[in-house]
């Protein structure tokens, strides 16, 4: 599973238990055996079927839930893939699976920009992100779009570079599609440099039935994106609170460009920021401005 470049983004398509066994055991056996750190970011079904098939090597192996700790797409770069290899040294290995079924509409394009985002964000690096799909349950368009975000994919006994494979931005690009409306209930409040303190209290006071927690997390993301309008769009900008079910969401529209997220300097650190406190964060941008959807949920 070596590659000639530094970093290696491949893709993995099984069709059941064997077959997911058969394309992660020994890789990551052969990390383990190497003396690599390897990380596992899969479902729980994963965890267990490799734990059982790597027997004592599994203790060996990091192992992450990723339906827990990557039910936000835009999380699993900073809060899983790079945090797992900055606390290592030397070549690393990750299986990882962002994309199970189940997985929602509304999620959908936020994990195809994510595994766009894996090529530039890890470019240079000495390691492998071999990332799983099931090709047995997602449906066909789940699977041609890994074919367009991994260089390399895997289905059976094949390994060939994909043809289909397109530059990160441009794909990106593609998904960033308009948001559904918000609903005819949600409250709408303008905002300036002058009003950040009241859209805090607003914030607060809209989604107290959350967890203290959570709420304080929620008035530092919107408090971010409000920021973030205020300093590089026209500065002011329209906030949107609306609850789906047991989820608060807000929405931060104004007529800037947006910050787009970057993992290897300052630029875009506050939108990482967002992503690591939110449930999940959706962005579409135009030549109209930049509307930033976040929610959070019990």
């Amino acid at each position: 599973m070596n590659s000639v470049a530094p970093f290696a983004h491949e893709a993995l398509f099984y069709r059941d238990e064997d077959d997911f066994l058969a394309g992660t055991a020994r890789f990551v056996a052969d990390g383990v055996s190497a003396g690599e750190p390897v990380l596992v970011a899969v479902p729980e079904l994963g965890i267990g079927l490799l734990r059982e098939r790597l027997g004592g090597q599994a203790d060996q192996v990091h192992f992450i839930d990723m339906t827990e700790a990557g039910r936000n797409p835009g999380r699993i770069i900073p809060g899983v893939l790079m945090a797992f290899s900055a606390s290592t040294q030397g070549r690393f290995r990750m299986v990882g699976e962002p994309i199970w079924p189940g997985r929602t509409e509304l999620e959908y394009p936020a994990c195809v920009q994510h595994e766009a985002l894996v090529n530039t964000a890890f470019e240079g690096r000495r390691g492998v992100i071999l990332c799983a799909y099931d090709a047995a349950a997602l449906p066909d368009h789940v699977l041609e779009d890994a074919r367009r975000t991994h260089p390399v994919v895997i289905d059976g006994a094949k390994r060939v570079a994909s043809e289909w494979y397109t530059d990160p931005s441009g794909l990106a690009d593609i998904y960033n599609v308009p948001l559904p409306p918000p609903p005819a209930s949600a409250e709408e409040h303008t905002f300036s440099v002058g009003t950040l303190a009241h859209m805090r209290k607003l914030v607060t006071a809209y989604a107290n039935w959350l967890r203290r927690e959570q709420v304080d997390d929620l008035v530092l993301a919107v408090n971010e994106l409000a920021t973030n309008s205020i300093l590089h769009a026209s500065g002011r900008g329209i906030l949107r609170m609306w609850r789906e079910g047991d989820t608060v969401v807000c929405e931060v529209s104004d007529s800037g460009e947006g910050f787009p997220p970057s993992f290897t300097g300052l630029s875009g650190f506050g939108i990482v920021m967002v992503n690591l406190l939110c449930d999940l964060v959706r962005t579409h941008t135009s030549h109209s401005g930049t509307t930033v959807r976040v929610y959070l949920g019990r």
